[in-house]
Order: structure tokens, then C-alpha cells, then sequence
């Protein structure tokens, strides 16, 4: 899917072109409101399937292609197990200096791909929670508080986080958000591409105009 400018809205650039952002999705639904809001926001998209091509390729290790400046890793219907490339690529791009976003199910691939636990938790879908954050990265100026969406049965066990990982937002009872102390990986459990976070395409211009940490 090609990317889609709001008509007020100029292209992202990184240096002298787009920001190009690749987005692995894990066959969801939401990916494609994901890769509107990422078009409305001026980046380059390039969509791929998690069984469509290897991290190698993605990286330009495998047949010269261009690396993105950008990946979102996109819920899913499965666990990370059986999301495909998700759990190398949430390793792999942030080790090669990449921001990379997971949302969800990308959220919970990050986690269990430093040594964290995934868990069953209560299937919560459609419904919308307060969380409370850090204030930094996709946070950043937001209040305290900020309702968000959510859309899962899966979760983080924060008794098993890593310590390369801090707990960047919590609610309903969850982890809601991580930030890899080290590396530019960030991950959400909520859906910022949803109409049930109000802010959350806001969440999404700070990863691409800062990638994560800021």
C-alpha cells in the first residue's frame, strides 16, 4: 500500500529523503490502520509479510536492498512463537541501530526476545484503559494519564521483565510499555493506531521524528 499524505501534511524527510519505515505484519487487521497513520504522517512505507522475506534481506545483508530508517513490528492473532521473522527482527534491527516499535503482539516478540515471559491473560478487546507513563519517548508532553486501546489476551510477565528493560507505562493491572535500556526498541501492549487512543497518532509522529528514547 502506498503511503497517504494528509493534504496539510508535508512528507517526514531523514537528511534529503522520506523516512522510510517498514512495518512486518503478523497477518492483522490492524497493520493497515497502522500503515495509514504512518502514511499520514509523511514516512515511506514498505509493508512484509513475516514469512515473506528473512531479517538478512530486510537489512540490506541479503541482496543490496536499502535498510529502513524505522520498523514496526504489528499485533497479531498468534504468540511470538509463531509470528514468523518477528522474533529475530525485534533483535536484530535495534542492534544494527534501527528505532523499532512493537506493537502488541511486536510488544510481547520484544520482551520474550531479551528473556522475557509471555503470559495468558484475560482476552481484553475493544476496550479502553488510563495508563500512566514515563513522559519521555512517545510520551513525551502528554498528561500523566492517557487513555488508550486495547486488543489482546497475551501479556507481558512483568514478575520475568529483564532488567534490559524498563517499564515505561502501566494499566489495567499490565505492562503497558517498555523501552530497552540499552538498544532503540520500544514496545506498546496497547494500540496507538486505534480510535480508541485519542493520542495515539501523536505516539507515532514522536517514533519517527525521534525513533525511541527521547
Amino acid at each position: 500500500m502506498p503511503p497517504v499524505f494528509k493534504a496539510d501534511q508535508q512528507p517526514r524527510e531523514f537528511g534529503k529523503r522520506l523516512i522510510k519505515c517498514l512495518v512486518i505484519d503478523n497477518y492483522d487487521s490492524f497493520t493497515y490502520n497502522l500503515v495509514q497513520e504512518l502514511g499520514e504522517l509523511g514516512a515511506e512505507i514498505e509493508v512484509v509479510r513475516h514469512d515473506q522475506a528473512t531479517v538478512d534481506e530486510l537489512l540490506g545483508e541479503a541482496g543490496g536492498r536499502a535498510r529502513p530508517d524505522r520498523v514496526v513490528v504489528s499485533p497479531g492473532p498468534c504468540t511470538p512463537d509463531d509470528a514468523g521473522i518477528s522474533l529475530e527482527a525485534v533483535r536484530r534491527f535495534p542492534e544494527a541501530g534501527i528505532p523499532l516499535l512493537g506493537v502488541c503482539l511486536g510488544h510481547q516478540a520484544l520482551g520474550q526476545a531479551f528473556g522475557g515471559t509471555v503470559i495468558r491473560h484475560e482476552p481484553v478487546h475493544g476496550k479502553t484503559c488510563l495508563i500512566t507513563h514515563d513522559g519521555r519517548s512517545l510520551y513525551a508532553g502528554m498528561d500523566d494519564e492517557v487513555e488508550v486501546g486495547r486488543y489482546h489476551s497475551l501479556v507481558l510477565d512483568e514478575a520475568a521483565l529483564p532488567d534490559c528493560f524498563d517499564v515505561t507505562a502501566r494499566g489495567g493491572g499490565v505492562i503497558q510499555g517498555v523501552r530497552h535500556r540499552e538498544l532503540p526498541a520500544e514496545g506498546v501492549q496497547f494500540h496507538p493506531e486505534s480510535v480508541l487512543t485519542p493520542l495515539g497518532m501523536g505516539m507515532l509522529e514522536r517514533f519517527l521524528v525521534h525513533g525511541v528514547g527521547r
